[in-house]
């Protein structure tokens, strides 16, 4: 019959994903996120160049500064280990102060933000918890359009960064230093990690990932770059305890400042 011959025809059509069609309808254009540190988000067109001349409301000044585009999908992640997404081009305009993002997600206000990117496919991240786990999770596994986000790492989280480079240097509230190789990380979407260093006392502070050839490097609280020449003296094996940091290294314990 007619009707059976459309049934077929439609049974062999190729499914559109409704989300990238209307992707597909967003003018690409470049963006600059403004996150302030209480929270009010918007986004500026093009780039800014003098984050200083940005104006922010009585108390408040800014936290994160994330170039992106309109067609980008933004990922913020919590300490409580959890990923939000939001579509960049819904985001308030910066003609205004914004809007608070604990509005827009299910945000709990002893939740803090670790960190805040626009999400690139196919790259990974490391991601690490205060008690000093963690693991590589591929980006594309945070992804959550839910205001209750997306529950990735177990435990406090303190640490992430994109896992581009072959080696991972870690330092505890202790400043005692740590450095093994990225590859001795699991892979998982989600779930607590292996453990990276061990403590007596305290928690994981900090972490920076980078490659051998390349040589390790910490930025001081001045924003100058420092050469970590001897870095290889911090190698050891991954749960070690690691030796205290080098001399000159921040008095935060910190790779670079936040």
């Amino acid at each position: 019959t007619v009707i059976g011959k459309r049934r077929s025809q439609f049974a062999d059509a190729p499914v559109v994903d409704a989300s990238v069609a209307i992707e597909a309808l967003v003018a690409r254009e470049p963006i600059t996120v403004i996150l302030s540190e209480r929270g009010w988000i918007r986004a500026a067109k093009g780039r800014i160049e003098d984050p200083s001349e940005l104006k922010f409301k009585e108390g408040d000044k800014l936290g994160f500064l994330v170039p992106a585009e309109t067609t980008d999908k933004l990922l913020i992640f919590a300490s409580d280990g959890r990923f939000f997404t939001l579509p960049c081009d819904k985001l308030p305009s910066a003609r205004s102060a914004g809007e608070p993002l604990r509005l827009m997600l299910d945000l709990d206000d002893r939740v803090d933000l670790i960190d805040v990117f626009a999400h690139k496919p196919g790259r990974k991240r490391v991601l690490a918890s205060k008690a000093g786990y963690g693991f590589i999770m591929p980006e594309d596994e945070a992804i959550a359009f839910r205001r209750a986000g997306k529950q990735v790492l177990n435990g406090e989280a303190v640490v992430s960064l994109e896992a581009a480079g072959d080696h991972l240097a870690v330092i505890g509230d202790n400043g005692k230093v740590l450095i093994f190789p990225l590859a001795e990380l699991p892979e998982m979407p989600r779930g607590k990690g292996v453990k990276l260093q061990s403590y007596r006392e305290g928690a994981l502070r900090d972490a920076a990932v980078f490659n051998a050839e390349d040589g390790a490097s910490w930025t001081d609280a001045a924003g100058r770059t420092r050469v970590w020449a001897d870095w290889r003296d911090w190698l050891g094996r991954r749960a070690g305890a690691g030796r205290l940091a080098p001399k000159g290294f921040p008095a935060s314990k910190r790779f670079r400042p936040r």
